[in-house]
């Protein structure tokens, strides 16, 4: 008998192993683990290596399973928008419970509209109606397919066709819409007579892309909006924006120099599109406000049912609205994260190290980061907690902590930047630094 053939033989049966993986799961799942396991050891020891433990391998398949992937952490990077953290940590709310009235009318009872919920907030908010699709390449998507998904014409400067992350480019999102892209001006800089010349009896929207993301610096130019306005009632063509970050308040005091959604409406522009997830400070949304009469097309495209938002989400966006209305923005954490003076960090970071007498730390001053694809290169300024010890592995076992810490390795240190710690969350940080 061959050495492949033994190893093979030593292997135990499907249900010999599966009755040895007791645990909080029925059998049926464990015999299927069981299965999954033996084959991968088979497939090894046939391809001359060694087997796995199968019995260790299926044993720690079920209890990942039985673990909730998604968690609580601590963001401890100073990244406000933490894309991979879910961006803008969400204002605190219950969900309303099993059933809710969604999509009922309570006076009537009869069905309702589920944009009912956070509709009025918003357009109060936003002095124009609005309406919520599930994030913000969807909203692009829609308006277009609405405007120009018959293979009508889109005018947008060179320089704004922008990748929205995750390989997501505006020419591909109006490739699948329907709308045929129609580039003007160079890539650095786009002139009004560059729009002008490229209308057509095919053209659809004029469309301004805010470029949230990134800069382009040096010999630039673009038309200012309201030329583009005008230029849109000359002809008779809707002038769309995108913003991408959706700043509603003039957020400069605090060292964030991002166009604030009025100002836009006050250009002449008719219909804005933004995210829910950034400078809102809410869910994952992609929002359309405008002109009554061309949001109002928005939401009777069939298409606005299969990009529309769930219950949770619809409770997080009325939360988040209904605070920002109330101008209760400490209850908003993202606005309050980014309005925190280096001075009351540096307080924090010193009450803290004051509760570990001779933590192998120090407060130095540093660089806080906005993030989720929101103002590029601006920074605000912060103190951080600098730890001392073997980076790589400290950081590790941060991550590896209940709840996980995420921090920062910067300059061959583990950096904790309490701007985006809560209050409630720095007992169990201090707890999780004490054992890294």
């Amino acid at each position: 008998m061959g050495e492949v053939e033994q190893k093979l033989r030593a292997l135990p049966a499907v249900d010999a192993l599966a009755a040895r993986l007791d645990g909080p799961w029925p059998r049926a799942l464990a015999v299927a683990e069981a299965r999954r396991a033996l084959d991968a050891a088979r497939a090894a020891v046939l391809a001359g290596g060694e087997a796995a433990d199968p019995e260790r391998a299926a044993r720690a398949t079920l209890e990942a399973l039985a673990t909730p992937s998604l968690r609580k952490v601590i963001n401890a990077t100073g990244v406000i928008l933490h894309t991979n953290l879910g961006r803008a940590p969400l204002a605190a709310f219950a969900p309303a419970g099993p059933y809710s009235n969604l999509e009922y009318d309570l006076g009537s009872g009869r069905r309702g509209k589920r944009d009912s919920h956070a509709g009025p907030l918003l357009e109060r908010l936003l002095g124009r109606p609005a309406i919520a699709v599930n994030n913000g390449a969807a909203a692009i998507y829609l308006v277009l397919h609405e405007f120009a998904g018959d293979g009508g014409e889109v005018i947008v400067s060179r320089g704004e066709l922008i990748e929205i992350g995750d390989g997501f480019r505006i020419p591909d999102i109006m490739a699948h819409s329907g709308a045929r892209l129609v580039e003007v001006g160079a890539t650095n800089r786009t002139r009004i007579e560059d729009y002008r010349a490229a209308i057509t009896e095919r053209t659809r929207l004029l469309l301004r892309v805010h470029p949230s993301n990134f800069r382009i610096q040096g010999f630039t130019g673009r038309p200012e909006l309201a030329e583009i306005a005008a230029l849109g009632r000359e002809r008779g063509l809707p002038v769309y924006e995108d913003l991408g970050s959706g700043c509603l308040l003039d957020l400069r005091p605090f060292g964030v120099d991002e166009p604030v959604l009025e100002t836009s409406f006050r250009a002449g522009v008719d219909l804005v599109s933004f995210s829910g997830d950034k400078l809102l400070g809410g869910p994952q949304a992609g929002l359309i406000a405008g002109r009554p009469d061309l949001a109002a097309r928005c939401r009777r495209n069939p298409m606005f049912r299969a990009l529309r938002l769930d219950k949770l989400q619809v409770q997080a966006l009325e939360t988040t609205a209904r605070h920002l209305l109330w101008e209760n923005y400490e209850a908003v954490p993202a606005l309050r994260m980014l309005r925190l003076s280096p001075a009351e960090i540096r307080a924090r970071a010193e009450a803290l190290l004051a509760r570990w007498p001779g933590a192998p730390a120090a407060i130095v001053d540093g660089e806080s980061l906005l993030g989720g694809g929101s103002t590029p290169e601006q920074t605000l300024p912060t103190w951080l907690i600098r730890m001392e010890g073997q980076a790589a592995q400290m950081e590790a076992r941060l991550r590896r902590a209940s709840p996980p810490v995420i921090a920062r390795i910067e300059n061959d240190a583990v950096v904790i930047d309490l701007r985006t710690v809560a209050l409630d969350e720095e007992e169990t940080l201090l707890a999780a630094l004490r054992s890294a």
